[in-house]
C-alpha cells in the first residue's frame, strides 16, 4: 500500500470515527469552511478518497485542525515532518500584528479569532473585497 492508498484508508476511518460520512461533497463543504486558500474541488477530494491523490502541506494542516488529530494519523512520519518543517518557518513572524497593532486592532484580532470557523470566511471574504476594490480604486 502507497502513500496515497493510507491516506484514502486513514481519512475514510477518521471521518467514520468523527462522525462524517466519507464523501467527496461532504469533505469539500467542510474543508472549504475551514481553509484559508483557494478552495477545493470534488474532483480533488474524490482522487483523495481513491487514494490517487495527497494534499498539499497546507491542506494536510487544515484536515488535521478540522478532524481535530495529528498529522501522523493521516499520513508517513516523513510528510508529517515536512509539515511541522513548514509551520516553524512561519513561528517567528506567527504574531507580529501584536506589535505593530493598536490596542484597538489587536482587541478586533482576538474577536475574530474567537468566531466560528464559517464567520471566520465570511469575515476574511469582506476584506479581501474591500481589499481590492480600495487597491483597484487607487
Amino acid at each position: 500500500m502507497n502513500e496515497k492508498e493510507k491516506f484514502a484508508t486513514n481519512l475514510r476511518r477518521i471521518l467514520i470515527e468523527k462522525g462524517y460520512e466519507p464523501k467527496a461533497s461532504v469533505i469539500e463543504r467542510e474543508f472549504n469552511l475551514r481553509h484559508y486558500g483557494k478552495p477545493i474541488g470534488l474532483h480533488a477530494v474524490a482522487r483523495w478518497l481513491r487514494g490517487e491523490g495527497l494534499p498539499s502541506l497546507a491542506r494536510l494542516q487544515t484536515l488535521a485542525k478540522w478532524l481535530e488529530i495529528d498529522i501522523q494519523e493521516l499520513v508517513s512520519d516523513k510528510r508529517a515532518y515536512q509539515v511541522a518543517k513548514l509551520e516553524k518557518k512561519k513561528e517567528p513572524n506567527k504574531h507580529i500584528w501584536e506589535s505593530a497593532a493598536s490596542y484597538q486592532d489587536q482587541t478586533l484580532f482576538q474577536i475574530f479569532l474567537n468566531l466560528p470557523q464559517e464567520q471566520k470566511k465570511v469575515v476574511r471574504e469582506v476584506i479581501m473585497a474591500m481589499d481590492k476594490a480600495y487597491r483597484s480604486g487607487k
